[in-house]
């Protein structure tokens, strides 16, 4: 089993087994070289590159259309715009359009124009002006070539992009290949180079690269194509919801709805928009002046003088010429509510029955609390008010004595209260249950089997599965490719290469692999040698490097900066958890001879293929001196799954990819989790 060591080259890599893995991955059927070539046949046809059928759901496919298709769109241009330099010697036409098409020929056409007039005055083509890079190139070309004709032609074959005296360069985004013709795209977001601010992501594109906004705008904003947020007027959308009687008003963010019809005097608008009287007797200071009583009308008020008015306990004679006292004991409401009633001048007072007492405010007869006026002193244990009088009761475990006041122990225990054990206590009882058996959390009466496989013991009981029974429990591994250990809980993988039960041909090496092995055969492609003795150990798995053996003459192969292919074979269990990035592979370089004036190259380490939905991702580390690419698991994979990862070491010189080493990681993931 891989893992515990690798017997690898000292520039390759060392292998950790045991990762946190957890969700399977989507990998994507198109290439981005099939979404590329879709959005430059869409450019030839001239259509609107940022309104593409798109081929794929995945946005890197869609960035790849858009940004080749505008690629397409903008080298037609610029070349509409040099012809026209060379044919016309003037822009003229050029000049009253908007669209990016003829802006990007504008610049071409004028760029041009500024390189044939440095021809004709004797001047060099590399004159230095404040010019941007693509209108540097453009006039170098239009200074050297002076014929209408949009190729160039440099050594054997032709530039990919532009051509400087006898020499290919690139448009700026992008860099020369080893070749010297074609050009590679600079990844912008990867270097650092752009220039999107806090609360936006770098988005690739080809040749350049551009800045999304990471955080939305919020209801009623809308993102804006300068990446900023724009209020929605929805009053002008019709997005409003406000009925008829109502008219619209806009305001950040939302809108309000304000009544058309407008109330006269003496009336006020509810949220319907319905007219509603004002009552203007209610004002804290009065419409009326004093002496005057106040009578709301519809829409207003009227005014009338005060009559004769008596107090409170006395009431006009029948005569209304004075004012006579109230018998309030003599009134069929029953004043003092069954209390003895004495009646007073302008009053009256209760004589009230024992348990209560007379309010002079209220003026009536209150029961007595006395619960609250002898607290501790009339019940053991709880005093409840009644009318009158109290009564008292006892707590939970406890019954009330003879006397009515104190409290005897109640035993809870007589009534079998419990499914098994039953110990009484002052006050309650407790329940017991026989080992293998805990109280029921719901009851606290019921007891329950103990499930140990659920149990939170800082980590499951058995490695794989747990079977409850009545009092204990026993762990099972899975029926193919495991074994139970001494222990009775974990679960050991079982080599097969080891104990050959394989079925490897000769000519195949067996790699053992969680909860199973793989029967695998490494070929070098042409051009290439095994590099030593591959030993087809059964216990562990080897790594097989293949190394570039050109053929004499066969100048391509020379130049193909590809210098070694390897292969190795890593297995990872699935893991119940996941918390952090695992370093699973490491790449230690060695630099290649190089010539003793040329700069020390830089190492960049790539993922190529296999990293299906990002769940890798390659760090530089330094480690006694020497730079050290280590490969990290940053999602979770869950098993069964096999796949390729693809990586890349690229020694880069004076930007340029000197030296690449490929290697071709086989990572198979175990179904089981552990």
């Amino acid at each position: 089993m891989l893992g515990k060591s690798c017997p690898v080259p000292a520039y390759l890599i060392c292998c950790k087994p045991e990762l946190d893995l957890a969700k399977q991955l989507f990998i994507y059927p198109i290439s981005l070289d099939d979404c590329c070539k879709d959005g430059k046949e869409k450019g030839l046809e001239f259509q609107d590159c940022t309104r593409l059928p798109l081929i794929s759901e995945s946005t890197t496919c869609r960035i790849a259309q858009e940004q080749c298709c505008a690629a397409v769109l903008e080298d037609n241009s610029c070349t509409n715009g040099i012809n026209m330099a060379k044919d016309q010697g003037t822009c003229d036409t050029l000049l009253s359009g908007s669209t990016c098409e003829t802006k990007t020929a504008k610049v071409c056409c004028e760029c041009c124009l500024l390189g044939r007039a440095a021809e004709e005055r004797g001047l060099s083509c590399e004159f230095s002006l404040s010019v941007s890079y693509q209108c540097g190139l453009v006039s170098r070309a239009c200074c050297v070539d002076k014929t209408p004709e949009n190729s160039t032609q440099v050594g054997p074959g032709n530039c990919a992009q532009r051509c400087e005296g006898v020499a290919c360069v690139c448009f700026r985004g992008y860099k020369l290949k080893p070749d010297g013709k074609n050009c590679d795209d600079i990844n912008e977001c990867l270097l650092g180079s752009h220039h999107c601010q806090p609360g936006e992501r770098c988005i690739n594109t080809l040749g350049s690269f551009r800045c999304q906004r990471v955080v939305s705008c919020g209801t009623g904003y809308e993102l804006t194509d300068s990446n900023s947020c724009k209020d929605i007027d929805e009053c002008e959308t019709g997005t409003h919801n406000c009925p008829q009687d109502f008219a619209c008003q806009n305001i950040p963010g939302s809108f309000r709805c304000r009544p058309k019809v407008q109330c006269r005097a003496g009336f006020i608008q509810d949220a319907l928009g319905s007219c509603i009287d004002i009552n203007e007797c209610l004002s804290a200071s009065g419409p009326c002046p004093p002496g005057q009583v106040c009578f709301n009308t519809v829409g207003s008020y009227t005014c009338q003088r005060n009559s004769l008015s008596c107090g409170r306990g006395y009431h006009l004679n029948e005569e209304g010429t004075r004012c006579v006292d109230i018998d309030e004991c003599a009134l069929p409401d029953n004043a003092c509510a069954g209390h003895g009633c004495v009646n007073v001048l302008g009053s009256y007072r209760c004589e009230c029955k024992s348990g209560f007492t007379f309010n002079s405010i209220s003026r009536v007869c209150e029961d007595i609390n006395e619960c609250r006026h002898y607290p501790g002193r009339l019940c053991a244990h709880k005093c409840e008010n009644v009318l009158g009088s109290y009564k008292c009761s006892c707590t939970t475990g406890f019954k009330l004595a003879s006397d009515g006041r104190n409290c005897d122990d109640l035993n809870e225990c007589e009534s079998n209260p419990c499914s098994q054990e039953c110990a009484n206590v002052y006050g309650s009882y407790q329940c017991y249950c026989r080992r293998g058996y805990q109280l029921s959390d719901v009851d606290g009466i019921t007891c329950e089997d103990i499930d140990e496989c659920a149990l939170p013991t800082g980590g499951h009981i058995c490695s794989y599965r747990c079977h409850n029974t009545p009092g204990s429990f026993h762990c099972t591994c899975p029926a193919k490719g495991y074994t139970l250990a001494l222990n009775g809980r974990s679960c050991q993988d079982v080599d097969e290469c080891v104990t050959g039960t394989h079925t490897c041909s000769e000519t195949e090496s067996c790699f053992n692999v969680q909860g199973g092995l793989r029967c695998l055969s490494f070929e070098c492609p042409p051009n290439y040698r095994r590099s030593g003795e591959t030993r087809a150990r059964v216990d562990r798995s080897d790594t097989i490097r293949c190394i570039k053996s050109c053929q004499p003459n066969d100048i391509s192969c020379v130049l193909d900066p590809v210098h070694s292919i390897s292969h190795t074979v890593i297995s990872l269990p699935t893991f119940r958890e996941f918390t952090k990035p695992e370093e699973i592979v490491f790449l230690r370089s060695v630099p290649p001879s190089h010539h003793p004036h040329m700069d020390s190259p830089e190492i960049i380490y790539d993922i190529l293929e296999g990293n299906v939905q990002n769940s890798f991702d390659i760090i530089k580390r330094s480690e006694h001196g020497m730079v050290v690419g280590v490969v990290r698991q940053v999602k979770p994979l869950v098993g069964p799954v096999s796949s390729v990862l693809k990586l890349a070491m690229n020694y880069v010189t004076n930007g340029v990819v000197s030296h690449r080493n490929i290697i071709n990681v086989h990572i198979y993931v175990s179904e089981f989790w552990f």
